[in-house]
């Protein structure tokens, strides 16, 4: 594993009332960063005990709150000064200077025409607004100073890009996908809809330079949310780190996900380098028999079993903000199958497996009671062509490990190696439910996020519903939150700065859960950021939960030797109904 590296944390139905090939088990894991006092190759940055006077801008911006008495957003289409941010069809920058000339493959502004169903950009001296989507809505009524609502990208390179050229390849591809640049409309709590503006031009330039060290800048991704009130909703600081650059990416996931705005990036990579930064093929879902049956396997059964939580482990309970460890991981080696025959299980399945039992045998560690454990799992249905949709695409689904899982609890939690039949034969189950889980017709949230949102009670009235129902529903909040990227599908090729060699993702980790898993694959490894809140883990309890989900998923790899074993013929127990 590479080092892991210490920081902070997608909405599921029940939360509408909120709000890869492995290696055999022998290989090490390499970590990739470590924690602040802990063994020299683990780094950590901590969360402040005080915030920033910058931060108080920043909430009050993500609360929608005007700048002033009276006070106004900036008029759509007009830029702020900024270094490298030009207007559309302009030679200079705001501040009369020359642009600089663009780099190899990079278009003058306005050159190219937007893409397809991305949103269409603000004409000259006229806005144009879009009502906030379900999961927009949901995530604006909740959010929280203390754990700010962020999702990180961290994409590894081998040299340091070129400023001008950099900021002019972003500019040109937020311009081929407006829907990216967009700012919250100021609002009053009678209004019916929150309302996103779409500016067409950046209030501000989101690309910097910023110096320091990369541990400060994971800080930030977990700390400080860019604002909602200037275009667009995302920043990217490109840190020198070792022999070569990190471009770290932080999101306000209230405007949009990890995989929208990796989309942007690659836009940008095919600017700046001139190289073909298209997607490789989607994969493909199972057939409609296949899934008729899957669905037949997990229906049934008793709804809404309160489901287990991480066992808190932290010197600090009352303190806010995310934690976060990174880690590169060998890729779960899964069993061989013959050309145009469908695989017993996906990467996918290991991780929900590891997941699983990185819970259970924590929890049985800390002595507590056993639970079934729903892990919420966002589905991304999306092209990742030019024309994909950007904002927050995904639908989260929840996979309950609840009754059968039960029986298997002391034998796979016990001290030594897992009983590799039982995991492969919790895999095959594990396979049918997902398949099923993925083809279901439901909204993002669930029929409850779009009842919740619905324009029948003013926003503010809505939104004091949906705090309420937060809270009281909490008990019943997934134990933890999925999230597979999978094969990151682009090159991400930045030319003379290189190919990335590894990229990471983190999502929040809000309470009441309090623990988000996020994986990408990139060069045959496993990239891992877990997430957590420390009102629920310290640092080095997260440096332990990591451990035991390397392990965990080490188990899950297939070995030639072992024998497959017969799938049950029922997927799910009389308790572990899913959500969809």
């Amino acid at each position: 594993m590479t080092p892991p590296h210490k920081g902070p944390g997608s909405t599921p139905a029940q939360e509408a009332a909120h709000g890869a090939t492995a290696g055999p088990q022998d290989e090490a894991p390499e970590r990739a960063v470590v924690s602040a006092g802990s063994a020299p190759q683990v780094s950590s940055p901590r969360a402040h005990d005080s915030r920033a006077g910058t931060e108080s801008k920043v909430g009050a911006a993500n609360r929608g709150e005007a700048p002033g008495a009276g006070g106004t957003a900036p008029r759509a289409g007009v830029t702020a000064p900024g270094a490298g941010v030009t207007k559309s069809g302009a030679g200079v920058t705001e501040s009369g200077a020359e642009a600089p000339a663009p780099g190899p493959g990079v278009t003058s502004p306005g050159a190219g025409a937007p893409a397809a169903g991305a949103g269409v950009p603000a004409s000259a001296g006229q806005e144009r607004r879009i009502p906030f989507p379900t999961v927009d809505e949901i995530t604006r009524h909740c959010l929280d100073d203390d754990e700010p609502e962020t999702v990180h990208v961290e994409i590894h390179l081998p040299a340091r890009p070129d400023p001008d050229r950099l900021r002019a390849a972003f500019a040109e591809a937020m311009r081929r996908h407006p829907r990216i640049l967009l700012r919250q409309a100021p609002n009053r709590w009678w209004r019916r809809r929150y309302a996103w503006v779409l500016t067409g031009e950046p209030d501000r330039d989101p690309v910097s330079f910023p110096g320091g060290t990369l541990e400060e800048a994971r800080q930030r991704a977990l700390t400080e949310c860019p604002p909602l009130d200037a275009s667009p909703p995302f920043r990217a600081e490109v840190i020198e780190h070792g022999d070569g650059c990190v471009l770290l990416v932080t999101i306000n996931h209230t405007a949009l996900d990890g995989p929208a705005c990796l989309r942007v990036v690659a836009t940008a990579a095919e600017l700046y380098g001139g190289a073909d930064n298209s997607p490789a093929p989607p994969p493909v879902r199972a057939p409609a028999e296949q899934r008729d049956a899957d669905l037949q396997s997990v229906s049934g059964g008793r709804l809404w079993p309160r489901p287990a939580r991480i066992a808190a482990d932290t010197r600090h309970p009352g303190t806010p903000r995310n934690g976060m460890l990174i880690a590169d991981l060998p890729v779960p080696a899964r069993p061989p199958r013959a050309p145009g025959e469908q695989a017993p299980y996906t990467v996918n399945d290991q991780l929900l497996v590891a997941t699983w039992l990185m819970v259970a045998r924590w929890n049985s560690a800390h002595q507590k009671r056993v639970r079934p454990v729903r892990i919420t799992m966002p589905v991304d249905d999306r092209p990742r062509t030019a024309d994909m949709p950007i904002g927050n695409g995904t639908r989260l689904v929840e996979v309950t490990f609840g009754a059968q899982e039960r029986e298997l609890h002391q034998a796979l939690t016990a001290h030594g190696p897992a009983d590799r039949k039982e995991i492969e034969r919790l895999l095959r189950t594990t396979a049918a439910r997902t398949r099923a889980l993925k083809s279901a017709d439901r909204p993002q949230l669930g029929f409850s996020g779009d009842l919740l949102t619905a324009p029948l009670l003013p926003v503010g009235v809505r939104a004091a519903v949906i705090r309420t129902l937060r809270r009281a529903a909490g008990p019943w909040a997934s134990t933890t939150l999925l999230s597979n990227i999978g094969r990151v599908p682009y090159p991400l090729d930045f030319g003379d700065a290189g190919r990335a060699g590894a990229v990471w993702f983190s999502a929040p980790a809000r309470m009441p859960r309090g623990l988000s898993v996020t994986t990408v694959s990139t060069g045959g490894r496993l990239q891992l950021a877990l997430r957590w809140s420390h009102a629920r883990l310290d640092d080095s309890a997260g440096d332990r939960l990591g451990a035991l989900f390397a392990e965990a998923l080490a188990a899950t790899s297939y070995a030639p030797q072992e024998q497959v074993p017969e799938v049950p013929q029922r997927a799910a127990g009389p308790d572990e109904e899913p959500s969809a």
